[in-house]
């Protein structure tokens, strides 16, 4: 019995310090590593989470009794109290883009294995596998994040999704966007991008992957000099995706003119 104990916290510290990887093939034959949120940036997140709840179910009763003494035991403590403390995870997960506020603090997010977002369907799944893996298991989805490949409780396995840290899912949303102008259908969007020369597509790689992370206000910056030096209005909703586009129609361009 103490080798077992001794065996499985050793397994349990590998866990929480080397963070196993779930590789992506693309459609274009890439291959995309993403990194699986470790335990306990699971278990921390899941903590805040609860406060949080506890917090708004306990601020929600007090005034509730303040001003309606009589509310236990009627409909509006269901849609008030009840439903929202049921609900949470799901409807935070469905409509915040796989992050409850435990999830945001700790800067991970639930995706589908293959890295896109998971439908609403497969965060039902994982809401209602909650009931399995917290409540009526005692804890049973810890040991599956513990042991299994991509850290994915039963949940996860059920949904076919897991928890990843956000910022690898922004790098890498970036680089599956990355090959799309190598592909047969691929219909530049700017054609400006045939003005870029070698100098400023180099610029504009190494801001977008030189390093592991991105500067927020560089990328803002260069992408309103390109707008302006290029005449261009934008069709996407932030600046790396502008900057990743006029990238690939560049690169379009190149091979075409080759």
């Amino acid at each position: 019995m103490p080798i077992a104990f001794a065996a499985f916290f050793v397994l349990l510290h590998q866990k929480l310090i080397v963070m196993s990887q779930s590789n992506i093939i693309t459609g274009q034959y890439v291959q995309i590593n993403q990194s699986p949120a470790s335990i306990g940036e699971r278990i921390f997140g899941r903590l805040i989470d609860l406060l949080v709840l506890f917090c708004y179910v306990g601020s929600m009763s007090y005034l509730m009794n303040r001003y309606h003494p009589d509310f236990m035991g009627e409909w509006i403590t269901v849609f008030v109290i009840i439903l929202p403390f049921v609900l949470y995870t799901f409807l935070c997960e469905s409509f915040n883009h796989g992050q409850t506020i435990g999830k945001k603090v700790m800067h991970t997010r639930v995706v589908n294995v293959d890295g896109t977002v998971p439908t609403m369907g497969a965060s039902m799944i994982r809401w209602l596998m909650l009931l399995v893996d917290l409540w009526m298991t005692s804890g049973l989805g810890v040991l599956f994040i513990i042991f299994s490949k991509n850290n994915q409780r039963l949940g996860d396995l059920a949904a076919g999704t897991m928890v990843i840290k956000l910022d690898d899912y922004k790098k890498m949303t970036v680089s599956l966007d990355e090959f799309n102008y190598v592909s047969r259908n691929y219909k530049p969007v700017y054609p400006q991008a045939q003005q870029l020369t070698q100098q400023q597509i180099a610029v504009i790689e190494q801001l977008l992957h030189g390093s592991s992370s991105y500067d927020e206000k560089k990328i803002r910056n260069l992408s309103l000099k390109i707008q302006q030096l290029l005449d261009i209005e934008p069709q996407e909703d932030s600046d790396i995706k502008f900057l990743v586009t006029l990238l690939h129609d560049s690169y379009y361009y190149s091979i075409e003119i080759l």
